[in-house]
């Protein structure tokens, strides 16, 4: 089971529970500027080559933001964190950014709406052994 979050106390609550930090890089775009968002959680945050995400950058990498910036980026694009309800003895960081204005039904994926894939009907008297 997964729940939106969209509030900002909530979210920054959910990340620093996991040890989560914000982070932002800036990519060059055809028309513009563009800032992706990240929340990174153990060791990535202590690298101290100023590259402290996952991935490399050419343009200068991930770096680490206050919350202030991070949400105000965060609502300009008109986000939410879909994550996993926590589950007894364990704490899931495992997140992902889905569009803000989506009802929960847009959020939920295509193969999680359909029926399962199975049919079941009642055995064939014929079938039984005697």
């Amino acid at each position: 089971m997964s729940r939106i979050l969209t509030s900002p106390e909530e979210i920054r609550q959910w990340a620093t529970a996991r040890g989560g930090n914000p982070m932002l890089m800036d990519t060059p775009d055809v028309h513009e500027e563009r800032r992706l968002l990240q929340i990174t959680f153990g060791q990535h945050a202590l690298n101290a080559e100023r590259n402290e995400g996952p991935d490399v950058n050419p343009y200068g990498g991930w770096y680490l933001t206050d919350w202030d910036e991070w949400f105000a980026e965060f609502d300009k694009q008109g986000l939410a964190i879909k994550v996993n309800e926590d589950q007894p003895g364990t704490l899931s960081n495992d997140f992902r950014f889905v569009p803000r204005n989506e009802s929960k039904e847009d959020q939920t994926t295509d193969a999680a709406r359909q029926p399962p894939n199975i049919s079941i009907k009642n055995p064939d008297p014929a079938d039984r052994s005697s």
